[in-house]
């Protein structure tokens, strides 16, 4: 019996370990994380995005994701952010090439949240980069996924 208590401490304790572990997100997995975000943001906004590219944007979210742009006025569940991504794609709103590209040019980390200077931009024929003015938006996470895209411009 002594030895069953010790087996059930043992695992509750590496269940624990490896359950905080997963929910961890250093500021590494979150730029990492946030990258994966604008590129997947990045093929929606392209001329022939489809909704399967929609759903892989959201795949990369929290189950639980709230996007708010604060300028619009926007505030979208996850459902919600869908439809509205659907209804732009149906109305054909989605018309960037693949040389349109986001961009991360600064970013500040804090508790489960990080502020992102970012820039849209155009890669010209030489290969250069030209953005656009940079903008700004909050990501914070949960469970080491993306829970929150808060947009401040």
């Amino acid at each position: 019996m002594k030895y069953i208590l010790i087996i059930v401490i043992l695992l509750t304790t590496i269940i624990s370990a490896k359950s905080a572990m997963a929910s961890n997100c250093d500021s590494q997995c979150q730029l990492s994380q946030i990258n994966a975000y604008f590129s997947a943001l990045d093929r929606v906004s392209q001329k022939g995005s489809s909704i399967e590219d929609i759903d892989s944007l959201l795949s990369l979210t929290h189950d639980n994701v709230q996007y708010v742009h604060v300028e619009y006025e926007a505030n979208f569940t996850k459902a919600s952010w869908r439809k509205a991504f659907i209804r732009n794609l149906k109305r054909g709103a989605y018309q960037n090439s693949n040389k349109n590209e986001m961009r991360v040019l600064n970013s500040i980390f804090g508790k489960n949240h990080t502020a992102i200077e970012y820039s849209h931009g155009v890669i010209q024929a030489d290969g250069t980069w030209q953005k656009t003015e940079p903008l700004l938006v909050v990501f914070g996470f949960t469970n080491g996924k993306i829970s929150l895209i808060k947009e401040l411009w």
